[in-house]
């Protein structure tokens, strides 16, 4: 894998818009190097056996079924309203 020496750190650092000191380039591209070896060893891994998922475990729908059900009654709805008229809440006028 990549060496610390061999990272664009310069690159990596434009694409995320980041202004960096060379001390901060210097220790980001030891952990990035760090991160990108761990990388390499996950790719050793033999996965010939395991079968590919999107998720660790099944994901079901956790919605209730669509069943109609009675509304909420117009008194109780618009009981908080400041003002109402003919079932519906009544508001200032704000275009000319």
């Amino acid at each position: 894998m990549s060496s610390p020496q061999e990272l664009n750190i310069d690159y990596v650092a434009r694409l995320a818009r980041l202004a960096l000191t060379p001390e901060e380039k210097a220790k980001f591209a030891h952990q990035l190097g760090d991160v990108l070896h761990h990388i390499e060893q996950l790719g050793k891994v033999d996965v010939s056996g395991v079968e590919p998922t999107a998720h660790a475990f099944p994901v079901e729908n956790v919605w209730a079924d669509d069943v109609a059900c009675p509304g909420l009654p117009v008194e109780l709805a618009l009981k908080n309203a400041p003002a109402q008229r003919e079932h519906m809440i009544s508001v200032p006028k704000v275009v000319e």
